[in-house]
């Protein structure tokens, strides 16, 4: 269970980044998530990593 903190953070961050976290959190494959999110599956560790950052900067301006 996610912390409503942290929820709040996710609807904060662009709606691509939030997903693949939330994907991911979720147990889902990294080839499921880059088909549903169209990158290749190189790409998956940049956008996740970006995501991380930008959800860490969501969750310290609040």
């Amino acid at each position: 269970m996610t912390s409503p903190e942290y929820e709040e953070a996710l609807r904060r961050i662009p709606e691509a980044h939030s997903l693949a976290l939330r994907l991911r959190d979720a147990g889902v494959a990294d080839e499921v998530i880059c088909d549903y999110l169209h990158i290749e599956p190189e790409g998956l560790g940049t956008l996740l990593e970006l995501a991380q950052r930008k959800l860490r900067a969501a969750r310290e301006s609040r």
